[in-house]
C-alpha cells in the first residue's frame, strides 16, 4: 500500500524525524490560508500523486514550457497562482506513463536553505533476509542512475534485527553520507528513528530523496516515499486509513475485495491463471508470440466459483482487453470450479472478445464438459503453447 508524501512525513514526524512544516490542500480556496500558516518567505508547492519524478514532470494541459509538479514560490500570491495552475490538471512523469495522473491534492511546505542533497532509503534486502539502509551522497538523482554510473558511491548496510541500529552502524551511515558536526549528531539520532518507524509500521520501502543538509548544518527529510506491506495492514488501522483509492486502478481495488492478486498492465490480452509462477509463464509466452498481457491475475489455489466469476468480470471491464486467456492447472484448484465460474461470468456480462481456455489437472474432464456444453463461444486449448498461439491468432 502506497501513501502520499505528506502522509509519509506525518508518520515519520510522529517518530521524531525532522520534517518541515506543511499543509495539504484539495481546493484552490485553501491555498492562501495554508501558506499563511507557514513561516515563509520561501514555499514549495508539491503535487501529491503516487508516482516519482514529479519535479521533472509536465502537466498535459499546460504545454511543454510549463513548470513541473514541484514548484518554488517566494510569496503567498505566487503560492496561490501555482495552486490554481496545478490542481485538477494531469501530471505526466517517467513513472505515470503517457496517461499521467490527475493532481487532486497539493502539499504546501515551508522552504529550506539547502547545502547538500543526500540519498537514504530502507528496504527489505532479500539476499540477506534483513532490512537494509541504502545511502549515497548523490541525493536528488535517480538511485538507479547512481548505481549504474557510480556504484562506489552507494553503501548498502543490512541491519541485524536482534541488534537494531547500533552506534557502529549509525557511524558507518554518517561516514557514507559524509556527515560531520551538527549533521552527524542529527544522523546518529535519525537512523534509529527511521528503522523503528519501518519495522513498527510494517513498511516495505522508505525512500528519502533527498535527505538534505541545510545551510545551518542540520538534517531534514525533504521528500519521503513510503510503501507498506499490504498483508500486514490488519495490524494498522491508522495506516490503512491513509489509503487514497483515487490513486489506484479501480480494477485493482475491486480485485482486493475478492482477495485476488491482480495488477493492471499495458497490454491487450487478459489473463486469468492460478498460481503466481504459472501466471508469469503465461504472460511470458504471450509476449513470446508478439502480444502483451493486459494484467497479472492469480485467482489462487482455493478459489470459489464466485471468486472466479469476479476475476473474469474485472478482466472484461478493461477496455484495452481484446482477448482473454484462462490458463488453469488444477491441483488444489478444481478445473470444474473454474469452468463453472467462467461460464457464470460470461452469461452475466457477455463475451465481446475471443476467449481461450486451457484446463489441466483435477477434474479436467468435468471442466471441459462444462465449457463444451455451455453453448458459449469458448475456444479450448490442449496446452499452454497451444493456448497462447490461439489467443494471439484470434485477436490478429
Amino acid at each position: 500500500m502506497n501513501i502520499h508524501e505528506y502522509q509519509a512525513k506525518q508518520v515519520l514526524k510522529g517518530y521524531g524525524a525532522p520534517v518541515a512544516e506543511g499543509v495539504a490542500i484539495t481546493s484552490a480556496d485553501e491555498a492562501e490560508a495554508a501558506a499563511k500558516r507557514l513561516p515563509g518567505p520561501l514555499y514549495v508547492v508539491k503535487s501529491q500523486i503516487h508516482a516519482g519524478g514529479r519535479g521533472k514532470g509536465k502537466f498535459k494541459e499546460l504545454g511543454p514550457e510549463a513548470k513541473g509538479g514541484v514548484r518554488l514560490a517566494r510569496s503567498i500570491d505566487e503560492v496561490v497562482a501555482n495552486v490554481k495552475e496545478m490542481l485538477g490538471n494531469t501530471l505526466v512523469t517517467a513513472q505515470t506513463g503517457d496517461a499521467g495522473k490527475q493532481v487532486n491534492r497539493l502539499y504546501i511546505e515551508d522552504g529550506a536553505d539547502i547545502d547538500r542533497e543526500l540519498y537514504l532509503s530502507l528496504l527489505v534486502d532479500r539476499s540477506v533476509g534483513q532490512i537494509a539502509f541504502v545511502a549515497s551522497t548523490e541525493g536528488g538523482m535517480d538511485i538507479e542512475t547512481v548505481a549504474h554510473d557510480t556504484p562506489e558511491k552507494i553503501l548498502t548496510l543490512p541491519i541485524d534485527p536482534l541488534a537494531g541500529v547500533t552506534a557502529e552502524a549509525a557511524g558507518k551511515l554518517c561516514d557514507a553520507l559524509k556527515l560531520d558536526g551538527a549533521a552527524r549528531e542529527d544522523g546518529l539520532k535519525l537512523f534509529p528513528i527511521l528503522y523503528k518507524a519501518f519495522t513498527e509500521t510494517d513498511m516495505s520501502l522508505l525512500e528519502i530523496n533527498p535527505l538534505i543538509v541545510m545551510t545551518d548544518g542540520r538534517l531534514r527529510v525533504l521528500d519521503a516515499k513510503v510503501s507498506f506491506d499490504g498483508n500486514a495492514m490488519f495490524r494498522h488501522d491508522d495506516i490503512k486509513a491513509l489509503r487514497d483509492e483515487t490513486e489506484e486502478d479501480a480494477k485493482e481495488i475491486e480485485a482486493s475485495k475478492w482477495d485476488l492478486a491482480y495488477v493492471a498492465l499495458d497490454g491487450n490480452i487478459g489473463c486469468m491463471v492460478n498460481g503466481a509462477g504459472l501466471a508469469m509463464a503465461t504472460m511470458d509466452i504471450i509476449k513470446l508470440y508478439g502480444k502483451e498481457p493486459a494484467n497479472f491475475c492469480d485467482v489462487g489455489g482455493g478459489a470459489s466459483k464466485e471468486k472466479v466469476a469476479a476475476a473474469f468480470k474485472i478482466i472484461t471491464a478493461d477496455p484495452a482487453v481484446q482477448g482473454i486467456l484462462v490458463n488453469i492447472f488444477g491441483g488444489i484448484m478444481r478445473c470444474d470450479v473454474i469452468a463453472e465460474g467462467v461460464v457464470a461470468a460470461v452469461k452475466e456480462v457477455g463475451l465481446k472478445v475471443p476467449l481461450v481456455v486451457r484446463l489441466e489437472g483435477t477434474n479436467v474432464d468435468k471442466g471441459k464438459a462444462i465449457l463444451n456444453q455451455s453453448g458459449l463461444a469458448i475456444t479450448a486449448a490442449d496446452d499452454l503453447d497451444d493456448a497462447a498461439k490461439k489467443i494471439v491468432a484470434a485477436i490478429g
